[in-house]
């Protein structure tokens, strides 16, 4: 909770004088009943006419200047509001940023959709809310209290005997609303996510006639959250009623003791209507705050949930004495007996791997699903960080690195293409934000997209949908290679990136990335690329079950030889020997 509300800080002085013209306009309302009975007791029974108008106008002059408090107040309040929720947004999304795929593992992305939308919304409104009638509602009751003791002790005792079992009781509700509206938030969660993945999915989904399956799913969903929402509310509006009554059963008890003094001329019939008017006043700020404890209850869960993200430990980061920066790097790189697995698994998913990769090497790495192809890329550019074992580069330790200065120094193309809203240029301008025009064709050359490009519309000012919708696998594929290509990377990290092109475009593309003065890796499930590189891993179940040439191992390796032949036999070797 500390870390939510240090966000109000900077707003200090806008809050504090909100809170000001929020405390006036509850002074002009505890101090009009009690103008009231002076008008009634001093007025109205003694028939002075000037007292009704002095009294009169001074309710009047007072109103106005409640009114324009509270037309100001409203600004400010919004002001406060709208900057604190657009801050702890931004410091969220940061933090989000700044995060490790450990971390991110930890956080399904629904949910974290739900904390920066619904939970930061929830959380400004509230502040609004604080600074508008939240804080006026309580203090309503107690100055009604106060004065109704200064007008008449008597009949205040009522008041005393009943307000302080109401606020117990809001306190019960307090506790239990926030634990239920926890839950809600976490079934909205879940509703995000079904609606995320689907969604993104819609295709696979029309294509395999899976959507009755997935409304379903959603609707199931959807309906927990319904429910969930439904007793949260359920429980809140309980609220009501029972205050109402309590409250109904004070007031019953004032007008009688109220009249019973009247007669006996202990009480005068303005200070009954001044009692009455303060209990009446409790009533609604009672009404108010049944809303309010519901607000807060959902301010609450929200808080929780923020806070869990602004202080969530990040795990990688710039050790101590490792922050070395070097001008470039060669691109040599060595594993060193690497074992690694996924936090929060007990899965090793490479174990014990040592090489060596020279500078300006094609190295080739081959091996089935699940043998830690993706994982041995992930650890060079420190995305993930060895359990044991080193990963070096250029003979120095990876923790050494600067992070940001390693990573721009190395081009990386994961499995999936990633290509977001945006012109073509504008998602090839991601490597090297900074790149000339000349930059970006080069790049889309050397990935053999250029001449696709220039069949577009708008060519390289052409639109691209999410993820690059209105792109082929292909195509998507290139441009993410030429995304990284345009940085002239020292690395270059293909992972599986090419398994959408033949082999000619492939065989091309490949050609062009060696005349970078790069050291290269590939994913890859063909043997046709295999042929060209310089040194070939082969994987199995996380370790290095071979390495060499593609000579070398195809008279060594049985895997490599049946690899070999089935792809032979398949004929998708013959052309790549050919041109070899």
């Amino acid at each position: 909770m500390a870390s939510v509300f240090s966000f109000l800080k900077p707003y200090r002085f806008p809050a504090l004088f909100a809170l000001v013209l929020m405390l006036i306009e509850l002074a002009v309302e505890l101090i009009q009943p009690y103008l009231m009975a002076k008008v009634i007791d001093e007025g109205i029974l003694k028939e002075q006419l000037s007292t009704v108008l002095l009294w009169g106008g001074v309710m009047t002059g007072i109103s106005l200047l409640s009114f324009l408090s509270g037309v100001t107040n409203s600004f400010y309040a919004a002001h406060v509001s709208q900057s604190y929720g657009n801050d702890i947004r931004r410091v969220l999304y940061e933090k989000i940023q700044r995060f490790s795929f450990a971390n991110l593992n930890q956080y399904p992305t629904a949910s974290l959709i739900t904390r920066l939308t619904n939970d930061v919304t929830q959380l400004q409104n509230t502040i609004f809310m604080g600074l508008r009638i939240m804080m006026r509602a309580p203090l309503l009751i107690i100055g009604a209290m106060i004065m109704a003791f200064v007008v008449n002790s008597k009949l205040a005792l009522i008041l005393i005997v009943t307000v302080p079992f109401v606020f117990l009781f809001l306190v019960y509700v307090l506790q239990k609303g926030r634990k239920q509206f926890g839950e809600v938030q976490k079934r909205l969660d879940k509703v995000n996510s079904v609606m995320r993945e689907n969604l993104t999915a819609m295709r696979l989904i029309k294509a395999f006639l899976r959507q009755k399956h997935e409304s379903s799913r959603f609707n199931q969903e959807s309906s927990q959250l319904m429910e969930k929402t439904s007793d949260a509310l359920r429980f809140m509006e309980t609220i009501m009623p029972i205050l109402l009554f309590v409250m109904n059963v004070s007031i019953l008890g004032l007008l009688w003791f109220g009249r019973a003094e009247i007669n006996q001329g202990g009480v005068k019939v303005g200070e009954v209507v001044a009692i009455i008017n303060y209990a009446l006043r409790i009533t609604s700020s009672l009404s108010v705050l049944s809303f309010i404890v519901s607000a807060f209850s959902r301010f609450r869960a929200s808080a929780d949930r923020v806070s869990e993200v602004l202080t969530e430990k990040v795990d990688q980061h710039d050790h101590d004495g490792g922050t070395e920066q070097y001008a470039s790097l060669t691109g040599k790189i060595e594993f060193k007996q690497v074992s690694f697995r996924y936090p929060g698994t007990a899965v090793t998913v490479i174990e014990d791997l040592s090489f060596v990769i020279r500078h300006k090497q094609t190295v080739a790495v081959l091996g089935a699903t699940g043998s830690g192809k993706t994982s041995l890329f992930q650890l060079i550019p420190r995305l993930y960080d060895a359990d044991q074992g080193e990963v070096l580069i250029d003979d120095q330790n990876v923790n050494r690195f600067n992070m940001q200065q390693l990573r721009m120094q190395i081009g990386y193309v994961p499995q999936e293409s990633l290509l977001f809203t945006g012109s073509v240029k504008e998602n090839i301008l991601w490597g090297k934000t900074d790149a000339s025009m000349e930059e970006v064709i080069t790049a889309a050359k050397d990935a053999q997209i250029h001449e696709t490009i220039c069949k577009f519309p708008d060519q390289y000012e052409t639109k691209l949908g999410q993820k690059g919708v209105n792109l082929s696998g292909g195509q998507k594929q290139r441009l993410s290679i030429a995304r990284a290509l345009i940085r002239k990377p020292q690395i270059l990290l293909l992972d599986d990136s090419t398994s959408a092109l033949d082999l000619q475009t492939e065989r091309k593309l490949l050609e062009a990335v060696k005349t970078y003065d790069c050291t290269t890796l590939i994913v890859t499930q063909k043997i046709s690329t295999a042929i060209h590189a310089d040194l070939v891993l082969l994987l199995e179940d996380g370790r290095l079950l071979a390495k060499g040439n593609h000579d070398s191992l195809l008279a060594f390796s049985p895997l490599y030889q049946r690899i070999y032949q089935s792809q032979l036999e398949e004929g998708r070797i013959e052309n790549a020997q050919g041109a070899k």
